[in-house]
């Protein structure tokens, strides 16, 4: 009997440190999902999103130059005696720029006056003498022969006259080659030859950058070449004064890229410049690259889901989350251009995305409790 009562006694024991340790895992088990609960409502930083032009403003730094550049140069070669403009001089259309001498198409000139006179006293006796064989011809006190004979001599004075007046209008021109005139104003910006020298025809003697136009170059690199859009406003300013401005467009750019610098040169052309952009006045030229429309977020909002770009999505209602795919545009270190995926008004997590799962309640900071 003692034995079966002690047996009794440690079974209740038993039973009871089995009901006191399930009372603990059970209470446990509320806290823990108590605790559970108020972590589920995790808080998150949002952004609610809109439709923006996204894109890079780029600056380069270049110079002023004449939108026209001319080599003005003597048609006949000679020794040059005179050089009246020089680098930095101002030039107005019709001033003689430089001379050759002129002695020997002076000479020229004369030699064709003389060719000319003595073909006209030639061309004039054989007009006479032909009339004269024309005339008696008609009444009947020559021969045909005779007639033919003084109109092919007529002929071959008339001949010789006109070759000798074309040669003197050719040493007229030649004598008025010995001079350089200026055919438009403009500065002079550099120079080919000195007095004295003997130059050749075609040779630059100097050049000039006509007044009838102004560009800014620039040395663009071809990523920003490449990514530029296709008729871009460029705005203009003076360096050393940004208050002095002006806006262009491109009007030419290089078909190559220096072989030194890997650049493309590319030339602005200005409407209505300053007077202030003098030519080699340095500038800067202020450009929007890569622009296209778009929604733009945050780099940490950006997660993925069926290993593709994704984001997190708030329902206002509900402040439920829920994942969302989408199209990158581009993606830097500043931001993420989305294509396609989001809706103006959209309510998307920017900080938290990593705790959050589908379907989770979620706080947003800033909001009241």
């Amino acid at each position: 009997m003692t034995i079966s009562r002690h047996s009794e006694v440690r079974s209740i024991r038993t039973n009871l440190l089995r009901l006191l340790l399930f009372l603990l895992v059970l209470l446990a088990g509320c806290e823990g999902s108590d605790e559970t609960s108020e972590v589920e409502i995790r808080p998150v930083r949002v952004v609610t999103v809109g439709q923006q032009s996204s894109g890079d403003t780029v600056s380069l730094t270049g110079t002023i130059q004449a939108e026209t550049e001319v080599n003005l140069a003597f048609r006949i070669d000679g020794r040059m005696i005179e050089r009246s403009a020089s680098i930095g001089n101002r030039v107005e259309e019709g001033d003689v720029i430089a001379r050759l001498d002129p002695k020997d198409e002076e000479n020229t000139l004369r030699i064709a006056q003389s060719e000319l006179t003595a073909s006209m006293g030639q061309l004039a006796e054989a007009q006479n003498n032909y009339e004269r064989q024309k005339s008696l011809l008609e009444n009947g006190w020559t021969t045909r022969v005779r007639y033919d004979e003084a109109r092919q001599v007529l002929k071959t004075a008339q001949s010789r006259a006109d070759a000798a007046q074309a040669q003197l209008n050719i040493a007229k021109n030649r004598l008025s080659f010995t001079e350089l005139i200026a055919d438009a104003p403009g500065i002079v910006t550099e120079v080919g030859g000195e007095p004295g020298e003997v130059v050749r025809s075609g040779q630059m003697i100097v050049e000039v950058a006509r007044e009838d136009g102004r560009d800014a170059v620039f040395d663009v690199p071809a990523q920003i070449k490449d990514t530029a859009p296709a008729d871009p406003e460029i705005k203009v300013v003076l360096t050393m004064n940004p208050a002095v401005m002006a806006v262009g467009r491109v009007r030419e750019v290089a078909s190559r890229a220096d072989p030194v610098t890997g650049t493309f040169e590319v030339k602005v052309g200005l409407t209505d410049p300053p007077k202030a952009m003098r030519l080699g006045s340095t500038v800067s030229g202020k450009m929007k690259i890569g622009a296209a429309s778009g929604i733009e977020l945050p780099p940490s909002a950006l997660t993925t889901a069926n290993q593709q770009p994704a984001v997190w999505i708030v329902d206002p209602t509900s402040k439920q989350v829920s994942l969302r795919n989408i199209e990158v545009v581009r993606h830097d270190v500043a931001r993420v251009l989305v294509g396609n995926g989001l809706e103006t008004g959209n309510i998307v997590v920017t900080a938290g995305v990593q705790a959050l799962r589908p379907g989770q309640k979620v706080r947003l900071l800033g909001e009241a409790q």
